[in-house]
């Protein structure tokens, strides 16, 4: 992990090199990109392990790069923003970001966030482990594990890495509630830094993807969320 390759996209050239100063004094290889055009050509040149980006910049927007990256590719993304207005963070999680940091922030925090963003991402994936069940199926819900990608009757359904995982780990056990302490440390790690609000945010846009079967997720008042689909095939 020391030797990941960290892609540091910000306006300000300051804030990269003080980045910069901190990952390599770390071992990290660092590149660094000025706006989000610079970002979205360096990603697709130089395949990073992760990406420390920012969402205010000139010619494309923090945003918009994440929107692009997410359609080819999972790697972890930590969003930089002078904004802490929680709409912001919240918008960030429903694009796939894995986490959220406020200006002006600590590069001691930012890189403890880094390695463990870069922890949780070298884990492997239960179809990886786990090649003989790489399909977890219930009624017109099919969740294949080794595509890493969901099927609900005939439509594949766009999501982002974290509502996908999210959506694998209710099915990996079904009929138990869970509170939402409990959720985010299962799915995004017992160092997230994050609050239980991202927990609602991704099982709202988790019911919008299953339609027919939202109820399927259910609130448990007082404790969190249980996942109650019908039998499984």
């Amino acid at each position: 992990m020391e030797n990941a390759h960290i892609m540091v996209v910000d306006d300000e050239a300051g804030i990269r090199e003080m980045i910069r100063e901190y990952m390599e004094a770390s071992g990290f290889a660092v590149s660094e990109a000025p706006d989000g055009m610079a970002a979205i050509s360096m990603f697709e040149k130089e395949s990073p392990d992760l990406i420390v980006l920012d969402v205010m910049m000139p010619k494309v927007d923090g945003w918009m790069v994440v929107r692009r990256i997410r359609e080819t590719s999972r790697v972890p993304i930590i969003m930089l923003s002078a904004r802490g207005e929680e709409y912001d963070k919240l918008l960030g999680f429903e694009l796939g970001v894995d986490d959220y940091m406020v200006k002006p922030f600590s590069p001691r925090e930012l890189l403890a966030r880094a390695r463990a963003v870069l922890s949780r991402s070298a884990q492997p994936t239960s179809g990886e482990t786990q090649p003989s069940s790489e399909k977890i199926v219930f009624s017109d819900l099919c969740i294949d594990q080794n595509a890493h990608s969901v099927k609900l009757g005939e439509e594949w359904l766009q999501m982002t890495p974290k509502e996908y995982d999210l959506l694998k780990y209710f099915a990996e056990n079904p009929r138990h509630a869970f509170s939402r302490e409990q959720l985010l440390s299962a799915v995004w790690g017992y160092d997230y830094f994050g609050d239980d609000r991202t927990v609602d945010t991704h099982v709202k846009t988790l019911r919008d993807h299953l339609g027919a079967y939202r109820g399927w997720i259910k609130t448990v008042w007082g404790v969190g969320y249980k996942f109650e689909p019908e039998d499984k095939k």
